[in-house]
């Protein structure tokens, strides 16, 4: 059984890093692909392969691993110094050293320059993966010192497998649902098997619904409910950290910051998936009434998409996706407030979705 053998699709990922492992490592690669398709495990079975202990780097406990993620919104020059002071220790057990660092998207102009200094000229025993969702924000700079490492979206059959070893409960059109909504994202599609996700879902649906079949839709009130589920998602996220703050024994500005970035992170990853939730349905809605219901994603939701997506309403559908992806582009792309941004979108969700609803 080879390294990543457990590791779902990912070809070209698992073949360029097993070339590595049988050739010898370059001394800095870039991991970069969409949230929750494996690239933080995939990072950690490839340290343990360099370092040769898969257990204490999964525990975080290996004197040769140093794993950075950023504190609060970004990564800052006093990280990336702290991480340049260490980079220049000598392996204390193993033949290298091996530096994770997650979230390299969030690295400031400050912090990008300090690392670049290393990544010209590293250490012969020093291994540096950065762990990105985005390339654009990373200088060309760094990225051109590095060997990049491409994750994609998974397949529908091996979100629906991993989903099915998980909950082998659920039924088949339950399954092929919830692969679809994940959007080919592991992480997001095992999180849907919580009961308080489920929940978040359902509300979602709910409001992509009241936009045009309520003749009093309230704005404020939906904005709210929607800000209620991202809250949650936060929450729970905090809670989990806090947990994980007091196994590590970590306290201060460490502890703090920790679990700050946990909560936000959790609810950035919230509203991104409610926001691609929200443009499906209305791609739905254009499916169904074109007759093409195989290709439609809430499989498990075709009764109120047969009733919903009529010939008279595709045209604002279409308009109502593009509206959609254009918030989840500036919610993706730049710091926006969440609760005026989703009210704005619910307003202009109306005012294009709302004239086509049925007479009442």
């Amino acid at each position: 059984m080879t390294a990543f053998e457990s590791v779902p699709e990912q070809h070209e990922a698992k073949r360029l890093l097993a070339a590595a492992l049988q050739e010898g490592p370059v001394h800095a690669y870039l991991f970069h692909g969409p949230a929750g398709v494996g690239k933080r495990a995939v990072a950690r079975l490839f340290a343990g392969e360099l370092l040769g202990d898969h257990a204490r780097v999964e525990r975080g406990s290996h004197p040769d691993l140093y794993v950075l993620e950023p504190l609060g919104d970004q990564i800052r020059i006093d990280d990336v110094r702290e991480l340049r002071r260490d980079l220049h220790m000598r392996p204390f057990e193993a033949d290298r050293r091996v530096y994770l660092v997650y979230g390299a998207d969030s690295l400031n102009e400050d912090a990008a320059d300090a690392l670049l200094k290393d990544l010209e000229e590293p250490p012969p025993y020093a291994v540096v993966v950065l762990v990105a969702e985005r390339l654009g924000p990373l200088p060309e700079t760094i990225r051109s010192r590095c060997q990049l490492i491409p994750f994609r979206r998974l397949s529908e059959p091996a979100v629906r497998e991993a989903l099915k070893a998980r909950a082998p409960q659920l039924g088949e059109e339950e399954l092929s649902a919830l692969a679809r909504v994940a959007g080919g994202r592991l992480g997001r599609a095992l999180q849907l098997l919580d009961p308080a996700a489920a929940r978040r879902r359902e509300e979602l649906i709910r409001v992509a619904r009241a936009v045009y079949t309520e003749p009093g839709f309230d704005t404020a009130a939906a904005t709210e409910a929607l800000l209620a589920g991202i809250s949650e998602r936060g929450a729970e996220a905090k809670d989990a950290a806090e947990a994980q703050v007091e196994t590590l024994e970590l306290t201060g500005r460490e502890a703090e910051q920790r679990i700050r970035r946990a909560q936000r992170g959790a609810e950035r990853e919230e509203l991104l998936s409610l926001l691609e939730e929200l443009e499906w349905w209305y791609r739905d809605l254009v499916v169904v009434a074109a007759g093409a219901e195989a290709a439609a994603v809430h499989v498990d939701r075709l009764a109120e998409l047969r009733e919903d997506g009529t010939s008279e309403r595709m045209s604002a559908a279409e308009q109502g996706c593009e509206l959609v992806r254009a918030a989840w582009r500036e919610a993706e792309e730049l710091q926006v407030s969440t609760p005026l941004a989703l009210e704005a979108l619910l307003i202009r969700l109306r005012g294009e979705l709302a004239p086509a609803a049925a007479p009442v």
